[in-house]
């Protein structure tokens, strides 16, 4: 048995798409490759090959061999063991934004989603949405009972909506009121599929409560302050394009508001890890699993009335002018940032890392956004602190008035250059949130991180090779 490729190497069984018999037409019998043999026989082997940047693309094998039972039973040994891969899911739903990647969601997933699928004999479910919410209220209407996975075809908008729909809908089913903050969440069988994988990881996902009302849930970063001001800015320019994230990134610098207000945290005592540990998370993480197991434990002893790990626990208060306050559930790296704004925040692990940035100069907050380019600690200034947290609040200084002077205190022009000096006035009442991208205008919020409440079709971060 022989085979088309350079040098040796092996493929996992779980990274195979597809195996399939090749017709050895007379014209490829007398190449070569193939001159040697009398009525070669053939199949090929669809698989994964690793690209760089931690990029997947299809790659196929092609052996050959003048034994047609050995070729045969090749066939059938690797079919059978492709049967073996239970989670692999056989009927997916797909939701398409035909305006997603600048209105080419639809010709991207026909051409290069679409016939993967078929190849690995998935069958699909196709929706392709005509307005905001529809993947949501859909998720929320029909029988999901049949669908092995959701995929999503779009930006993060749409990954937003179906998110928010299987969440839901699980909740729904299940009785849990989630306007409630307390309420503890039931995981969703549903996988989500943003790029379809065979594997399966288990993501955490933060409720975001105001008044005891549901706002939204967050699976990445929760910005108050720099970024909340920096996308509702930014909202206002979409006619720019992505370049408006760069403006309105610059505008929101020069401006350096800084906000007052009181955030309130539980520390995450179950994780193994801290935010500064150097330890990121990859696949197979030993700290998101380790993690959810000693969680596990807590909610045991809670459950039989051992021991209540809130009131056991301590809440951390801290109060003052703050430049920037985020929590995020993941590193979020970006080409940009490649260690992202917490490089050891942990997918998996029931915990965000809460990053509180002080009231400092411009200068010194410069100093702290360029960290996030190079490798150098980002954390490592006086002005910043960092907290690994399972539940915070915040409230603002001014939220008893933050109604009445929604529309008076809104920013004004750039402001003056700040320094440390305590008589400088750029200071405003109130900044919103930013929520995945998306704003949620009330400062006052109370966040709660569920273990692992969403499964995505993923393998988790690899290490380079």
């Amino acid at each position: 048995m022989r085979g088309i490729f350079a040098g040796a190497c092996s493929v996992p069984v779980t990274e195979i798409i597809a195996v399939e018999e090749t017709q050895v037409h007379e014209k490829q019998s007398s190449s070569g490759r193939w001159q040697k043999m009398e009525n070669p026989f053939a199949f090929t082997v669809h698989c994964v090959k690793r690209a760089r940047h931690h990029r997947w693309k299809a790659a196929q094998v092609t052996f050959w061999s003048a034994d047609e039972q050995l070729c045969h039973l090749w066939l059938h040994t690797l079919r059978e063991l492709l049967e073996t891969l239970t989670s692999r899911p056989k009927h997916l739903l797909v939701f398409i934004n035909p305006f997603g990647g600048k209105g080419q969601g639809k010709r991207i997933y026909e051409k290069k989603v679409a016939p993967l699928f078929t190849l690995a004999s998935i069958t699909t479910d196709i929706i392709i949405t005509e307005h905001a919410n529809q993947a949501k209220e859909t998720l929320y209407e029909i029988n999901t009972d049949g669908y092995d996975g959701i995929v999503c075809v779009g930006g993060d908008g749409m990954f937003s909506e179906v998110l928010h729909g299987v969440i839901g809908r699980t909740q729904q089913s299940a009785g849990i009121d989630p306007n409630h903050p307390r309420a503890v969440l039931v995981p969703s069988t549903l996988r989500i599929g943003i790029i379809p994988a065979g594997d399966s990881l288990a993501i955490d996902v933060s409720s975001v409560h105001h008044n005891s009302t549901l706002l939204r849930y967050s699976v990445s970063l929760l910005g108050y302050g720099f970024y909340g001001d920096l996308i509702k800015d930014s909202e206002k320019k979409r006619w720019m394009g992505l370049v408006r994230y760069d403006f309105s990134g610059l505008k929101t610098f020069l401006s350096h508001q800084y906000y007052e207000g009181t955030v309130s945290f539980l520390p995450a005592q179950h994780t193994v890890g801290s935010p500064r540990d150097k330890k990121p998370c990859r696949a197979g993480c030993f700290v998101c699993r380790q993690s959810k197991q000693q969680l596990e434990e807590e909610q045991k002893k809670a459950l039989y009335g051992l021991e209540n790990a809130e009131e056991v626990e301590e809440w951390q208060v801290v109060c003052g002018k703050f430049l920037a306050i985020n929590a995020t559930n993941m590193s979020c790296a970006c080409p940009r940032s490649p260690g992202g704004l917490s490089p050891a925040a942990h997918l998996g692990d029931g915990s965000s890392d809460l990053i509180l940035i002080r009231k400092c100069s411009r200068f010194n907050f410069l100093r702290f956004l360029v960290r996030h380019t190079n490798q150098d600690d980002q954390f490592d200034f006086t002005f910043v602190e960092v907290y690994r947290v399972k539940k915070f609040q915040f409230t603002s200084k001014h939220v008893d008035d933050e109604d009445s002077n929604l529309k008076e205190n809104g920013k004004q022009g750039f402001g003056q250059i700040c320094t440390d000096n305590p008589t400088c006035s750029c200071s405003s009442s109130r900044s919103s949130w930013n929520c995945d991208g998306e704003i949620l205008h009330s400062p006052a919020i109370e966040v709660r991180v569920h273990c692992q409440l969403v499964r995505l079709f993923a393998r988790g971060i690899e290490e380079q090779s």
